[in-house]
């Protein structure tokens, strides 16, 4: 086919060139604006707004811990079906994301870039304001869930061990590998982040792909984490020191170091350093209604 000088086909139609235009997939750029006008909308909500959106999000993580746990009892005890039980970790992730909850390692994307755009005293105050009130808000959730699955008659005894076994699980890793494999969660739940502003309608299978490598990886992810290792707490088998002190303040600086400092940064970087072409109307993510799927 025959082609003009600069590469593009010729005889496309106004309308043709502009469903070529529509189906372009957006600039890092507009992925980085979307983001960060979440993140500033997240920065300006009140304590109280914030407070209980993060406290129903600790509750509804407490699905992954129960969902790997049902999973766990009812499957054979054999490292391949280890492999399917992991699929119960995505459970909370699923809910919470959806249901548009405060969970804290989201916040380490959506609310830092702001900063990363002007990083001024005021937007560093907001930032500890989100993060301390979501944090707060997260723990409580997940500590109470899991005191209630463990003390009321809800499960069965083999339901039970499967959920002190996640807990043990996690507290085989030394604050070292909890603290490195924080980092990796953190580095995939911001990736997550980024990718669902221009696949929306493949929100769920990206939820679902990257919290299922999380579980494949037993990396240590400070919500979830809480659920599972305060279980053992509760049922006498691990000190609150141990929590906090091995489990807890290691994954945590893992996931804030993971999700802001290596890819926020990174990508905040990499869309500072596209300075030729301007935002356009053309670069933003296709409407549902665009694509004819509402």
């Amino acid at each position: 086919m025959d082609t003009h000088e600069d590469g593009k086909t010729p005889d496309l139609s106004a309308e043709e060139q502009h469903e070529v235009d529509r189906n372009q997939p957006p600039r890092a750029a507009v992925l980085h604006e979307i983001i960060r006008t979440q993140g500033n909308q997240e920065l300006e909500r009140s304590v109280a707004a914030l407070w209980w959106s993060a406290l129903a999000a600790g509750l509804t993580m407490g699905l992954s811990l129960m969902a790997m746990g049902l999973l766990n009892s009812r499957l054979p005890d054999h490292d391949g079906f280890k492999v399917i039980a992991s699929f119960g970790y995505c459970a909370g992730f699923l809910a919470v994301i959806l249901a548009r909850q405060q969970l804290f390692t989201e916040n380490t994307l959506t609310a830092v870039l702001p900063i990363m755009s002007k990083p001024t005293l005021g937007n560093f105050a907001r930032l500890f304001r989100l993060w301390g009130v979501v944090l707060v808000g997260n723990l409580c959730g997940t500590l109470l869930v899991a005191y209630v699955m463990l003390h009321l008659p809800i499960f069965d005894q083999r339901t039970d061990l499967a959920f002190l076994d996640i807990g043990r699980k996690v507290m085989e890793n030394d604050s070292g590998q909890m603290f490195a494999k924080g980092i990796i969660s953190g580095w995939m739940i911001a990736t997550m982040v980024w990718m669902i502003p221009s696949m929306e309608s493949a929100k769920m299978l990206i939820i679902v792909l990257i919290t299922y490598l999380m579980a494949l990886g037993d990396f240590t992810h400070i919500v979830v984490g809480s659920a599972e290792v305060s279980y053992l707490v509760f049922a006498g088998q691990l000190s609150w020191e141990d929590f906090w002190m091995v489990f807890a303040a290691p994954t945590l600086a893992g996931n804030i170091i993971g999700g802001s400092f290596i890819f926020a940064l990174i990508s905040h970087a990499q869309v500072r350093s596209e300075t030729n072409t301007p935002l356009s109307r053309q670069s933003l993510p296709r409407r549902p209604d665009d694509a004819g799927d509402k």
